[in-house]
């Protein structure tokens, strides 16, 4: 059994603290064999507005360009918690596609509260590396509809194990992403697999995270094209 598509949406370019440019980002992913990919830079407040002027406009000319389905997004970043609705809010006002909020990962200093202020927002499409997400907030995942992380960058990945098993308790939605910020960490579907696997999923619900969680998140965020 093999995964179908690469679809990925959670990634960095240099306009934050990654190592390539949008365009070349996506045009990597592209020969890699992606059909699809979310191009979410870390920001709060103050880059919002210019960053996603530049991403919306690359993405458009991708997607135009050479078929793969690349979508802008945003991945709020150390933002303080009572800021996360309004900003969220803004970020799809101003052409995100996919909002994303860096949970507390057990590996850097996030605000606590982080989680269940994602989680509390309709505009949060996904909240990555969750960490010691708490059971009550995978139910509060569930029932909002958004989509925990199930990360391949080191570190991040440390809690990916705890946050299958609630997830599993309950149906919330999982997806797997790169958190790519350099060339290598683009995945592909045996690494894609591997790190499904290695979060304790079964082959069985690996492929439904790889195939038709990220299916189910272009349903949540009502984008056409969707790669069959």
């Amino acid at each position: 059994m093999k995964v179908r598509d690469l679809l990925d949406f959670h990634t960095h370019t240099s306009l934050s603290d990654g190592e390539l440019s949008p365009i070349e980002l996506i045009r990597r992913a592209h020969v890699c064999g992606y059909r699809a990919i979310g191009v979410t830079d870390h920001a709060a407040e103050g880059e919002l507005g210019w960053m996603l002027e530049i991403l919306v406009t690359d993405c458009e000319l991708a997607t135009q360009r050479w078929g793969i389905l690349a979508l802008p997004g945003i991945e709020l970043t150390h933002v303080p918690v009572e800021d996360v609705e309004r900003l969220a809010e803004k970020a799809k006002e101003l052409g995100a596609k996919i909002v994303v909020v860096h949970g507390e990962t057990t590996v850097e200093p996030v605000v606590p509260g982080t989680n269940r202020a994602a989680l509390n927002s309709p505009h949060v499409d996904i909240l990555a590396h969750p960490g010691l997400i708490t059971p009550e907030e995978v139910q509060l995942a569930r029932d909002r509809g958004i989509f925990l992380e199930v990360s391949a960058r080191r570190g991040h990945s440390l809690a990916n194990g705890h946050v299958v098993r609630l997830a599993r308790e309950v149906g919330a939605g999982l997806l797997l992403n790169s958190d790519a910020h350099e060339p290598g960490d683009l995945l592909t579907p045996e690494t894609a697999m591997k790190i499904a696997l290695g979060s304790g999923l079964t082959v069985e619900e690996a492929l439904a995270v790889l195939d038709d969680g990220p299916r189910a998140l272009l349903r949540r965020i009502g984008v056409g094209g969707q790669p069959e």
